[in-house]
């Protein structure tokens, strides 16, 4: 079966963090370094929220049923909401804590060369992971900046994989400072400094993810592109006066309920008004494909 382009991004960041997950805990259990446990931490962490974006992207596929009418495309915000809930308390706090414990109870790394090693690796992996997210952000918004780009997006699947391997490749330039640092200048405090900061930099991308996939999940409406497409479509039609309001609300990465309230110029006979119904739900299916449900309804002061 042909994956769609979230479906690959999710899946070859699981694959880069479940391989980066257990080189990066076997490289802490044999050189003792806190920052890269909590590297591996950060992987494992990473690998656990694409399986349950995954989850969430299976689950929103259901159709709609008597206690769903509208489907379940709502429930991947809610799996990526979860998502962010875990970066900051399975990743981000417990980094802190790791680093906090770590500057208290300095102790010297064994075989920095290992560290480094598994640090150059998992740039790669992590680096092939963002590339793809990049790609399939760039490609649906070229238009805009990519952090603007995150913002108009209504996949959390895309940008989540993007904060986290974003993060992750940061992450892992602070732990090759913090051992690179603890052996050179044998200052040991310098590795949990370096744990302490790649927790804050998970708490920060928490935030940012847990905002964004927050206000998708208590009712976004639909992207100012859309509805300006919208508009245009319906406006075309010269028995129309005007679109009195519009209201719409995103209930799936690729579905939108919309619904127009349109007022017709004086004298327009009914049959014209059902045609010119007819013509503006022909125009907005064909043109917004991710349109699901929409409504079009006379305006009650108009004839």
């Amino acid at each position: 079966m042909k994956r769609d382009g979230s479906t690959t991004v999710v899946y070859a960041a699981l694959g880069g963090n479940l391989a980066i997950a257990v080189t990066k805990f076997g490289a802490a259990l044999y050189t003792g370094s806190s920052a890269m446990f909590t590297e591996a931490l950060h992987s494992l962490v990473d690998t656990v929220d694409q399986g349950l974006l995954l989850y969430g992207m299976h689950r929103a596929k259901r159709p709609p049923d008597e206690a769903h009418p509208f489907g379940y495309g709502l429930e991947l915000y809610f799996w990526s909401f979860v998502v962010a809930l875990l970066i900051f308390s399975l990743g981000g706090a417990f980094a802190i804590y790791q680093g906090i414990e770590r500057i208290r109870h300095p102790e010297p790394i064994r075989d920095a060369w290992v560290n480094f090693t598994v640090l150059g690796l998992s740039v790669l992996f992590e680096g092939y992971s963002f590339g793809v997210a990049w790609r399939e952000m760039r490609r649906r918004h070229a238009d805009v900046g990519m952090w603007s780009a995150m913002r108009r997006s209504k996949d959390p699947s895309t940008f989540t994989v993007i904060l986290e391997d974003g993060a992750a490749l940061i992450g892992l330039g602070v732990a090759a400072i913090g051992v690179a640092v603890s052996v050179g200048l044998d200052e040991p405090r310098a590795d949990g400094v370096a744990s302490f900061t790649i927790g804050v930099l998970l708490v920060g991308v928490a935030v940012v993810l847990a905002r964004e996939t927050r206000s998708l999940l208590i009712g976004e409406g639909a992207s100012v592109a859309f509805l300006a497409r919208a508009r245009d479509c319906v406006g075309r039609d010269e028995r129309i006066a005007c679109i009195q309001d519009v209201r719409s609300l995103q209930i799936g990465t690729n579905s939108v309920v919309l619904a127009m309230v349109l007022s017709f110029r004086d004298g327009t006979t009914a049959e014209e008004r059902d045609d010119a119904f007819d013509t503006a739900y022909g125009r907005l299916k064909s043109a917004l494909p991710s349109l699901t449900y929409l409504y079009l309804m006379p305006s009650r002061g108009g004839p």
